[in-house]
């Protein structure tokens, strides 16, 4: 993996899973890398784990306005500026429509898609005025219209959204921040379980390459093993 240094990366959800195995290729790519977590003794935990000095730890709640401005003021007032978001939190409901209540219909879209309005909505300006960005969400193919309605509800109708705001925010920000969302496929994590068929390491690899992309790359797709694939 080429380095590239001089660059600063976000990554929400990142105490663990997909988060925590994009925090690791990020810093093996020479970004320093802030590992954000709700439970911050978590991610001092998790971050341990890697063995980096480029990683600093962060407290953040995606679902929280106040929690992501006061993450974004600790690292403005320290110098830091954020040149890639990973936008990873996630939770992962599993029940059928008329099983579900409106509970967890609305804390799948509070996680799954206002995390992602939150952050990008303090993150991005600063990347339009630097002048480069790049974001990743990450998405599924569970909330892909072309491929299923779908499924399971709440967690594919929260990640359809997801990709309705990686439109979004693309069309919003000039083409030197490039918007995009990622499925991972199923992976094993604690979300994905030990029976799915692709390892951690694969399922951050397209993140990764999209938190990396070149000034030509591309910028409003969707994309699977570093292809491109329909919403």
């Amino acid at each position: 993996m080429n380095r590239e240094p001089g660059r600063t990366a976000l990554v929400t959800g990142a105490n663990r899973g997909i988060g925590l195995e994009t925090v690791r290729q990020l810093d093996l790519a020479g970004l320093d890398v802030v590992l954000a977590a709700r439970d911050v003794a978590r991610g001092r935990v998790a971050a341990r784990t890697l063995g980096s000095r480029r990683i600093r730890v962060e407290e953040l709640d995606v679902t929280d306005p106040t929690s992501v401005a006061a993450c974004a003021q600790r690292l403005a007032d320290d110098g830091v500026t954020v040149d890639v978001l990973v936008n990873n939190a996630g939770i992962y409901p599993t029940g059928s429509f008329f099983s579900l209540d409106e509970d967890t219909v609305r804390r799948a879209l509070d996680v799954n898609l206002m995390g992602a309005f939150h952050t990008c909505r303090v993150f991005c300006p600063g990347m339009a005025r630097r002048g480069y960005g790049r974001v990743v969400n990450v998405s599924s193919g569970l909330g892909a219209l072309t491929e299923n309605v779908p499924s399971p509800a709440a967690y594919g109708i929260s990640k359809a959204a997801l990709n309705a705001l990686t439109l979004v925010v693309s069309a919003a920000v000039p083409s030197t921040v490039k918007v995009n969302a990622a499925c991972p496929g199923w992976v094993r994590t604690d979300m994905g379980g030990r029976r799915a068929p692709t390892g951690v390491e694969e399922g951050a690899d397209t993140v990764t390459w999209l938190a990396r992309l070149p000034d030509l790359g591309p910028t409003g797709g969707f994309f699977r093993n570093r292809r491109r694939i329909d919403w």
